[in-house]
């Protein structure tokens, strides 16, 4: 299994990094996580829209998924437009980015599987196990397995026990971190997590190695990964755009 990270910004996209987005590969088949704002150009360093075979989402933030739009334009209004594309998503979670255009303008370019965090679903060669995890909206964790590999990514999540129980021995750990010590708003601090919390539930998770993601725009990178280091004493990364981790 191979990662590509496409962006790793939280909220909005900087002038150096998209938003969250993810391109899994195994077997020959491409997945796209997570095609948050400003992603597409990015994916398109790396290969060409008609050769992503799937989408998922982790949930229905704009900074998650907003470049599905421009993805299923590029697919869908092409000469030759491919097959429609499968979009994994929970429940309701892609509704605003499809209205975005008229719904026969690209009615054939997708195919929407909606899910409710805490099913598995088979993604081509992938399985995949969902788990609801805490955020302002339905967010499904995500441990994406192959016969070789596991990859676990939490999406947006708050603290919860369930991180280090979807992450359990995972290969790679790619975990939210938004804030790098502490959530500094007490409304906010059940929905998301901080640097120094992703390093414990990686050492809890006994996983092989971390890759902290959705960083708040202008946090020094250099000081989340010390703030991970603190608990998590194995290989970890901070998300950029480019970076590729084989499993």
């Amino acid at each position: 299994m191979r990662l590509t990270v496409l962006g790793g910004c939280g909220a909005w996209p900087t002038a150096a990094q998209a938003c969250s987005g993810y391109l899994v590969e195994y077997a020959g088949f491409r997945l796209l996580v997570d095609p948050g704002y400003a992603t597409l150009p990015r994916l398109l360093l790396h290969t060409t829209v008609d050769a992503v075979d799937a989408v998922l989402v982790s949930h229905g933030h704009p900074d998650h998924c907003a470049d599905l739009n421009p993805l299923l334009r590029a697919r869908g209004l092409s000469d030759t437009p491919p097959p429609a594309l499968p979009v994994f998503a929970p429940h309701g979670a892609v509704d605003a980015v499809l209205a975005l255009d008229k719904p026969s303008m690209l009615a054939g370019a997708y195919r929407v599987h909606g899910f409710h965090p805490g099913e598995r679903l088979e993604i081509g060669p992938f399985a995949a196990d969902t788990r609801l995890l805490p955020h302002f909206v339905p967010n499904a964790g995500i441990r994406l397995r192959t016969p070789e590999s596991v990859l676990v990514y939490t999406g947006d999540t708050g603290p919860s026990d369930d991180i280090p129980r979807l992450a359990e021995g995972a290969d790679l750990f790619l975990s939210e971190a938004t804030y790098v010590h502490r959530v500094p708003s007490p409304t906010d601090a059940p929905y998301l997590l901080t640097a120094r919390l992703a390093g414990q539930y990686a050492r809890q998770a006994d996983a092989a190695r971390l890759l902290l993601t959705h960083l708040w725009p202008g946090t020094d990178p250099v000081e989340a990964a010390k703030a991970a280091a603190e608990a998590f004493a194995r290989p970890l990364d901070v998300a950029t755009p480019g970076l590729v981790i084989d499993l």
